[in-house]
């Protein structure tokens, strides 16, 4: 299942986001704001969606703020979340194929809509490799989760 959220920063996007994903038939489930609200926090929608996307391993989420830092920064307090804050299609495919990334959280002040459509695309589209080194490396940082 795919989850989204976005503050202020992101809402305008995540709605234009949503019309994109109906179009190609992705099932979703938007955990909000579910209206504009410029007092809104960023870290609410960081963890519902976190939560969400850590109850199965095929989850994923994308988030959006401003900047999308603090998106990632909050979501990766979730355990279990490999949150990335992703710029280009390019970024979007490595952070899948090599860190099995299960969030993306995308900057509504310095991506165009075109540019987070491509971006969004290619995140859901692309699989994780599961190359030995990288499989070891994710051991690595759950392990480290569990202390």
């Amino acid at each position: 299942m795919l989850y989204i959220g976005s503050d202020h920063g992101g809402f305008k996007l995540k709605e234009k986001i949503k019309e994109f994903l109906v179009k190609k038939e992705y099932e979703f489930d938007d955990l909000g704001n579910s209206e504009f609200d410029a007092k809104d926090d960023y870290p609410d929608f960081a963890f519902l969606v976190g939560e969400k996307v850590a109850e199965h391993a095929s989850n994923k989420g994308i988030l959006l703020c401003r900047s999308s830092a603090g998106m990632v920064i909050a979501a990766n307090k979730v355990k279990g979340i490999r949150a990335v804050a992703v710029s280009n299609k390019k970024e979007a495919e490595h952070a899948v194929l090599h860190n099995d990334a299960n969030i993306i959280a995308l900057a509504g002040d310095w991506l165009t809509e075109k540019e987070i459509l491509g971006i969004v695309d290619i995140f859901l589209e692309t699989e994780f490799k599961k190359e030995k080194r990288h499989v070891r490396r994710l051991k690595k940082i759950s392990d480290y989760e569990e202390k």
